[in-house]
């Protein structure tokens, strides 16, 4: 497969993400409910959790944004469902590692998530992809003690 049907490959995944959000809404008396935004561009989002012997038994992500980042926060959620949650964080390294065109390994169950590599050419819409995982990220470091 050349560059340009892998590019268009990775666009055409990125909008279905983004028109059929998996996972989108609310999860009502989640263990975890983080709410992170990036003002530069106005993406927000509310990630909500229920992590249960750490492990991530379900999350959902509300929010408005632009297509990368709402199709990121699409991916994410699919990846780290019923991963415990050290994984989830792992992941969310990897991921990072992408973003900044770093070494890194996405593997096969972290879904689509490798679609938004090219992401990378853009430097202003990183944070857009990562909004998500940051929100992770934020929700464990804040929780520890909880989980």
């Amino acid at each position: 497969m050349n560059f340009n049907n892998l590019n268009q490959l990775y666009r055409s995944v990125i909008m279905d993400h983004y028109k059929n959000p998996r996972n989108k809404g609310v999860i009502e008396n989640g263990t975890m409910t983080i709410d992170m935004n990036n003002p530069t561009c106005g993406d927000r989002i509310r990630l909500t959790l229920n992590v249960v012997d750490e492990i991530v038994e379900d999350v959902k992500f509300d929010g408005e944004g632009c297509s990368i980042s709402m199709a990121s926060a699409s991916m994410m959620t699919e990846s780290i469902t019923g991963k415990n949650i050290n994984e989830a964080l792992a992941m969310g390294d990897e991921f990072s590692k992408m973003m900044l065109g770093e070494d890194y390994d996405i593997t096969e169950d972290m879904g689509d998530i490798e679609a938004l590599s090219g992401v990378t050419q853009f430097p202003a819409r990183i944070k857009c992809a990562t909004l998500s995982w940051k929100a992770l990220e934020k929700g464990v470091k804040s929780s520890d003690s909880k989980l």
